[in-house]
């Protein structure tokens, strides 16, 4: 760090320890240095090895993703309705984009099929307390998969970002009604 003298201060007058002291108060009073998260050549190799992890297991799970195009940062997810739940037989499509600074950052995973749920808005955005403020570096892809898997058949309607199936959330009937509607619908506009 550059030390600067102060126009207003004779510097002559300053002792040696006086000047380190009062350079050590100024540096402590600049913001802590960000460390360097962002080494892409890191991410690439953990992506590497989670993706070869979810292709050795994650299949078996209801669970899939892969590099769309070039690009390691940017996935392409499956993942098929659990069994017992109004999304069992029905399959859905997310785009997952890892940011530089994985996975010290949750990836953002947006469904691309449409995907009636008290959890996830029109736009296919889903609200997971693990893709915002749980997010813990231990988690690895086929974590989120798998959460958002699980979150199909264990909503939350207390937090929706659907109002009209947090209301339905209770009636079962009905709610299987919309759920297959939308995603007919959704496979339509894919198509």
């Amino acid at each position: 760090m550059e030390v600067r003298s102060n126009p207003t201060v004779d510097n002559a007058s300053i002792s040696p320890q006086q000047h380190r002291s009062s350079a050590g108060a100024a540096q402590s009073k600049q913001p802590a240095a960000i460390p360097n998260v962002g080494d892409a050549t890191a991410v690439s190799q953990r992506l590497q090895k989670e993706l070869t992890s979810l292709m050795m297991s994650g299949g078996d799970l209801g669970v899939s993703a892969f590099p769309e195009g070039e690009s390691i940062f940017t996935w392409i997810g499956t993942i098929e309705g659990g069994k017992g739940t109004m999304y069992e037989g029905l399959s859905y499509k997310l785009s997952l984009r890892f940011p530089l600074d994985y996975p010290f950052k949750p990836p953002q995973v947006k469904f691309e099929t449409a995907c009636f749920h008290p959890n996830v808005d029109p736009f296919g955005n889903i609200c997971l307390d693990i893709l915002q403020d749980k997010w813990s570096s231990a988690f690895d892809c086929r974590t989120v998969l798998l959460s958002i898997q699980s979150l199909l058949g264990e909503a939350n309607p207390e937090s929706p970002l659907n109002r009209h199936a947090a209301d339905l959330w209770d009636n079962k009937e009905e709610y299987r009604k919309w759920v297959h509607k939308e995603y007919c619908a959704g496979r339509e506009f894919e198509s």
